[in-house]
């Protein structure tokens, strides 16, 4: 254990305490959503490298299996300190990304498909390091707001397109090439100054004042994020805007570091208060700031192969294989699949569909920036939200995530049906829908198998993702693209020389294969219910009793 005294002053205090951890994941995840932007810089790396839209499919599946196959973070998360899992991260983030930018200018010699799918894989798979140094420690320091605390850290994950958007703008103009650059670089050095921030700590016993400073964190994101919408539409009207980037960054850099106002309030608060305690007590000058793992129990383990198909309740802590066999992960992975990879491959084609429906490039650089803040206020609603009717009137997770799921089927019918100018409320609705979901999903995974192992289980749940992407974003919609691309050409008397791009014009362009996957997101629906069906007795119950019976005996 580590222990700060008054001596240290108020700025050893605030430096180490656990709200400006919170204030350093806030901004890691705000830094970490770069698998979001893929649709504005997608068409450089297949005009600068020749390929065709199933190329580009295949590099975006492995964008999206990196960003979300995290077994490997989680599992060093399981026995290295936080730091250890965002230092690698960081190292990832920058490698994998400035290769990227060194192919798409022309500094080194045109890579092979597979390179560039490698390079972006080890890349994207920063986030998942990111996210589990960042989210799953913050989960483990304040258990009892889990729903909040994943709904607010992972919104910043989903408005950390729009910031970036912002930033790279005010850096580097209409340059959409640097914003490779800035993805390299940016990430990185967020990580490096917060990794001593980011630490295991002791829970509150008092999880009414944590929700209120979350409640007032939420106000300052809810303002980030208002006013980055505005900025958008602004910008977009605009032909130069140049100095409106520059000023619009500034205020979103203002509203980043604004949450340290109240990190610092709090501090002082707890530092006057243990000041005058220690007045009062002369011996009592120390606060336990920091805390390490409890001991293991002296208790004679089962080997670990007798116990896979028996787990515990609901709620227990499951090991690994327990979960990993557990017919509750089994469907919730399942509709993991259908569900986010649906969306997932709208958001990832966001760019292709609006040129193929004849968008202006400006509106579709503001599809991906809405996309983005929708995204956010799908996770901070989803959290706050799915905690509120959690704890007022038991209304489970499950289904709320099946609602989430069928909400999304109306946003890939309007793209399938290509109405005028309905991309906008499609990219709204996807969005929202995509950013829903994960809070929902983690939690669920925190609340029905534990906190023990959260770590990897946590990643488990976002692995289900890349599957579902890949089969409906490769196999479907970038081959049913080529296809149609291929029929237009014929159909104009023309044939496609080697190396030149395939475009494709037109409502048929994603016709058909968003109506698959629409059929594919009502299974994931069907499937969620399931989930449903099977814990609604585990969801009428107190499922946080658990933490309170321990804060009384430690008391």
């Amino acid at each position: 254990m580590v222990a700060v005294g008054l001596g240290g002053g108020l700025g050893t205090a605030l430096l180490r305490s656990r709200w400006f951890m919170v204030f350093g994941c806030l901004l890691i995840m705000s830094m970490s959503g770069a698998t979001y932007i893929f649709g504005l810089y997608s068409n450089d790396l297949k005009t600068s490298l020749g390929y065709d839209q199933t190329t580009l499919n295949l590099i975006g599946f492995f964008k999206d299996l990196g960003g979300n196959i995290g077994v490997m973070s989680g599992v060093i998360n399981e026995f290295s300190p936080p730091w250890v899992v965002l230092a690698i991260g960081m190292s990832m983030n920058f490698s994998g990304y400035f290769m990227i930018w060194l192919a798409v200018t022309g500094r080194i010699s045109p890579p092979r498909v597979w390179q560039i799918c490698l390079y972006i894989c080890v890349g994207a798979n920063s986030q998942t390091f990111s996210n589990t140094g960042a989210l799953v420690t913050c989960v483990k320091n304040f258990p009892q707001s889990r729903g909040i605390v994943i709904g607010l850290l992972k919104g910043f994950t989903g408005l950390s397109g729009a910031i970036m958007s912002q930033l790279f703008h005010a850096f580097y103009g209409a340059d959409s090439k640097s914003l490779i650059l800035l993805i390299a670089w940016l990430p990185a050095a967020v990580s490096l100054v917060f990794l001593p921030a980011v630490r295991l700590m002791k829970p509150d016993n008092k999880p009414e004042s944590e929700v209120r400073v979350f409640y007032h964190l939420l106000y300052i994101s809810l303002g980030l994020a208002g006013f980055l919408m505005i900025a958008i539409i602004v910008e977009n009207w605009l032909t130069d805007s140049q100095k409106l980037y520059a000023v619009s960054a500034t205020v979103v850099l203002i509203l980043l570091f604004a949450p340290l106002g109240i990190v610092f309030r709090e501090e002082l608060n707890n530092w006057m208060k243990m000041k005058a305690d220690a007045g009062n007590h002369p011996t009592a000058v120390r606060v336990m700031t920091e805390t390490v793992e409890p001991p293991k129990e002296v208790a004679a383990a089962t080997p670990w192969w007798k116990d896979v198909l028996k787990p515990p309740e609901r709620g227990e802590d499951y090991n690994i294989l327990q979960a990993l066999f557990s017919i509750d992960m089994i469907i919730l992975f399942t509709a993991i699949t259908f569900g986010v990879g649906g969306t997932l491959t709208a958001i990832d084609n966001l760019g292709q569909i609006g040129r193929a429906l004849g968008y202006p490039a400006k509106t579709i650089t503001t599809f991906v920036s809405l996309v983005s803040i929708w995204n956010y206020l799908g996770r901070v609603t989803a959290g706050f939200a799915s905690e509120i009717f959690l704890a007022k009137y038991k209304f489970p997770r499950p289904l709320m995530l099946t609602l989430v799921l069928l909400v999304s089927c109306s946003g890939h019918l309007l793209i399938a049906f290509g109405v005028p100018h309905s991309l906008y409320v499609a990219s709204v609705i996807m969005g929202f829908c995509f950013g829903a979901q994960w809070p929902l999903i983690f939690a669920i995974i925190s609340e029905i198998f534990g906190l023990k192992y959260y770590s990897t289980l946590y990643t488990l749940g976002g692995g289900a993702s890349p599957l579902g992407a890949y089969i409906l974003n490769v196999r479907i919609a970038g081959h049913l693209y080529d296809m149609e691309a291929v029929k237009q050409m014929a159909a104009k008397g023309l044939r496609r020389r080697e190396g030149e791009d395939l475009s494709c014009t037109g409502v048929n362009c994603y016709k058909l294969a968003f109506l698959i996957i629409t059929a594919t997101t009502m299974v994931g629906c069907i499937v969620s219910f399931v989930l449903v069906l099977r814990t609604r007795k585990f969801y009428r119950g107190d499922i946080y009793k658990k933490f309170r019976d321990e804060h009384v005996l430690e008391g």
